[in-house]
């Protein structure tokens, strides 16, 4: 299976996916990160913080990000060789992220793409950033 090639690609080019956050998909991040951080798996603790309730570890919403990249846009193939991010928001359970990409520029001579990536809750951003990845060409 292959996503786009280098050549497919354009400026502007967008492409995201959305995922309701459960509870069991914070514990099972907390189990594959080892982040047992209690404001993310301890009701009673996180309800004494600022967030009152538990909340996702930003990385997880970063993974779904990491999920547009490499199935969608550029998708399979597509190698990730930075990313910066900003966490802007805490996520909670029931919360629909919408992770979205968008071709910002293409390096033709190393056959780099650097895209806008952006997570959303109800559209309010909780994290945005910027992604590089190698994007495979055609054979020749």
């Amino acid at each position: 299976m292959q996503g786009f090639y280098f050549d497919d690609l354009s400026v502007g080019q967008t492409a995201e996916l959305t995922h309701v956050v459960g509870a069991a998909d914070i514990e099972a991040f907390a189990e594959v990160s080892h982040d047992t951080n209690p404001v993310h798996l301890d009701e009673d603790y996180a309800r004494a913080t600022t967030f009152g309730g538990r909340i996702a570890h930003g990385m997880l919403g970063a993974a779904y990000i990491s999920a547009v990249l490499g199935t969608k846009l550029p998708g399979p193939g597509a190698i990730y060789l930075s990313q910066a991010l900003r966490f802007r928001r805490p996520v909670k359970i029931g919360d629909p992220v919408t992770a979205k990409v968008t071709v910002k520029s293409l390096d033709d001579k190393r056959g780099h793409a650097t895209l806008e990536t952006v997570c959303q809750v109800n559209g309010k951003t909780v994290i945005d950033g910027e992604a590089v990845v190698m994007v495979p060409r055609r054979a020749t």
